[in-house]
């Protein structure tokens, strides 16, 4: 099964646009892990073209605060539907689960032992800087930490958060997360 573990990074905030749309945001980098190769990459915008392909070829996509976020926004540049595909929010499974949300450097530092590398706004005020390499890392990082929360999740049925000093788990059923689906794209488009 070939996963492809995403996250995005903008060159605004949404009070520069005036809304909580993220389809009104601009990609400013995209990193993914592809189990296929087992490496990490990252696209500009500008190159996004060279992502499609990738993604039309996977059988699930993962991410987190996904679905509402990072979905919708991807999708805005892709010249077809990537909603076809398969996809996992692991703040949505533990959101129907534990019944709320967390942040992503929660679940490092509980399940990982492990801090986020920075800040979504870190990543805006580096582009207006034009500090790109910077934001690409930092992209790759949240990559890399959602990659192996979602191996915890899958190995232990579990992800653990850090809140104050209280480590809490969040039990998960982990079982149908990589049933086949029938939502895998299976051509690449001519750009």
């Amino acid at each position: 099964m070939r996963k492809i573990v995403f996250d995005i990074e903008t060159r605004n905030f949404f009070h520069d646009v005036g809304k909580h749309d993220p389809t009104l945001l601009d990609i400013a980098v995209v990193g993914i892990y592809d189990s296929e190769t087992e490496s990490y990459s990252s696209y500009l915008a500008e190159e996004l073209h060279k992502l499609w392909p990738i993604l039309e070829r996977a059988d699930m996509i993962i991410g987190f605060y996904s679905e509402y976020f990072d979905m919708p926004l991807l999708n805005k540049y892709y010249p077809g539907d990537l909603t076809k595909i398969k996809h996992l929010d692991i703040l949505k499974e533990i959101k129907n689960t534990y019944g709320r949300s967390m942040k992503l450097d929660q679940l490092a530092e509980g399940t990982l032992s492990k801090k986020k590398s920075g800040h979504g706004s870190d990543a805006i005020k580096w582009w207006k800087s034009g500090e790109i390499e910077k934001i690409k890392n930092y992209c790759i990082n949240d990559v890399r930490i959602t990659k192996e929360l979602y191996d915890y999740a899958k190995a232990n049925n579990k992800l653990i958060f850090k809140e104050g000093n209280q480590l809490k788990e969040i039990p998960l059923n982990t079982s149908d997360w990589e049933n086949p689906s029938e939502n895998k794209l299976t051509f690449s488009m001519p750009f």
